[in-house]
């Protein structure tokens, strides 16, 4: 039977309920990204108001309620979803999760907003993503570096022709959070529960940014390898890894560009450097999660310029009141709420959608594909309301 608390709060009327799956480190930061936005999206049609929480840990039910403001408790996810004043669902679950949880979503008829990896394979996102279009509903996956102002800026100098004709782009996402070999094994190096490693999980996001930046990668080429080849159990065996560390893909446009994505989860030193470099006929220009606050632009040959962001570039100027002062990654994740509600509120997918997720998941299929047979894998087109195409 699931447990269950109930909390103070206030009935909701003219508001968004908001419904919570998982309360771990990402479900809290969501939390977090609704509240913030009554401070900095004051004009919001509708405002999100915290229904109910589900976690199985009694820990994490405690927190929602006494530390975020939920109503309402539980350890069954079916609940939340059967909730009369919830109107959209946040699921944080861990990746195996995500496909059940999302599909349970879609027949309650709550829109919802997903963390990647969407699904463990492109089957699973494709259910998802063609499951909510069918069912008339409003998505978001977290792909919370295209909200970066700067990030937001270099879309637009691109997509103006200020850079010319684009010839080629750069990604790499470089961290550091499996490179210790004594790390125990978990559900994320087991392919059951995780999929793939580090393509769904980091570079999921460069394959996102690439064709929000520059446009639909039509074909790929991978390698993918496994350094930590075992990881230890309690016991003191050693369970071997099933999925990839590392995984390097060269990439075909539509339109005509060609680009290089990398990415490793065993670096030892950069923690999270996420960089892009698009280079054009005209000029070029280069990014680093590391300096998030900053873009270098280079409009001939002598060289780069480095511009700090401002309240001209996306929605900076809700957080800074000019340039200097930075915003951080938790600040990401509440442009990304504040989108998903202003989605909700005007029926209009604004927000990254389960289309673009389906997107992603496919090209992380056919980077495991190339990379098993060493052949150009060829995309295919992906239906519904994708976003990095607007």
């Amino acid at each position: 039977m699931p447990t269950g608390n109930k909390g103070v709060g206030v009935p909701i009327t003219d508001s968004i309920g908001v419904g919570l799956i998982s309360v771990g480190w990402m479900g809290r930061l969501h939390s977090r990204a609704y509240l913030a936005t009554r401070q900095f999206y004051p004009e919001l049609a509708r405002h999100p108001e915290l229904v109910i929480a589900a976690d199985p840990d009694e820990a994490g039910r405690s927190y929602a309620e006494n530390n975020v403001g939920y109503r309402e408790t539980t350890s069954d996810y079916r609940e939340v979803l059967a909730h009369p004043d919830v109107d959209v669902v946040s699921i944080c679950s861990p990746n195996f999760l995500h496909h059940e949880v999302a599909l349970a979503a879609i027949a309650a008829g709550k829109h919802f907003w997903i963390e990647k990896p969407m699904g463990r394979s492109a089957r699973e996102s494709r259910e998802i993503a063609q499951g909510a279009e069918a069912a008339g509903l409003i998505t978001s996956v977290g792909f919370n570096y295209r909200h970066a102002p700067a990030v937001a800026e270099a879309r637009r100098l691109i997509r103006s022709g200020a850079l010319g004709t684009i010839t080629n782009v750069q990604i790499r996402l470089i961290t550091s959070y499996a490179s210790d070999p004594t790390q125990g094994f978990t559900w994320r190096y087991e392919t059951e529960f995780a999929g793939s490693g580090v393509l769904g999980d980091v570079l999921s996001h460069g394959f996102d940014l690439a064709q929000f930046l520059i446009g639909r990668i039509s074909s790929i080429n991978a390698i993918t390898e496994t350094f930590i080849t075992d990881r230890p159990l309690p016991d003191g065996s050693t369970r071997a890894v099933e999925n990839e560390d590392y995984a390097a893909v060269l990439a075909r446009f539509d339109n005509g560009a060609v680009g290089m994505l990398e990415s490793t989860r065993v670096a030892i030193g950069p923690n999270a450097e996420y960089t892009i470099e698009v280079y054009g006929t005209k000029g070029s220009l280069r990014w680093n999660f590391d300096q998030m606050n900053q873009l270098e632009v280079a409009e001939d040959v002598r060289g780069y310029r480095t511009v700090m962001t401002d309240t001209s570039f996306g929605d900076f100027g809700r957080f800074q009141p000019n340039a200097g002062p930075g915003i951080g990654f938790n600040d990401l994740k509440t442009i990304e709420a504040a989108l998903f509600l202003r989605s909700v509120a005007e029926g209009k997918q604004l927000a990254p959608s389960a289309a673009d997720g389906w997107s992603a998941s496919e090209l992380v299929d056919a980077s495991i594909s190339s990379a098993a047979s060493g052949a150009w894998v060829d995309l295919p087109e992906v239906t519904g309301p994708t976003t990095f195409r607007a």
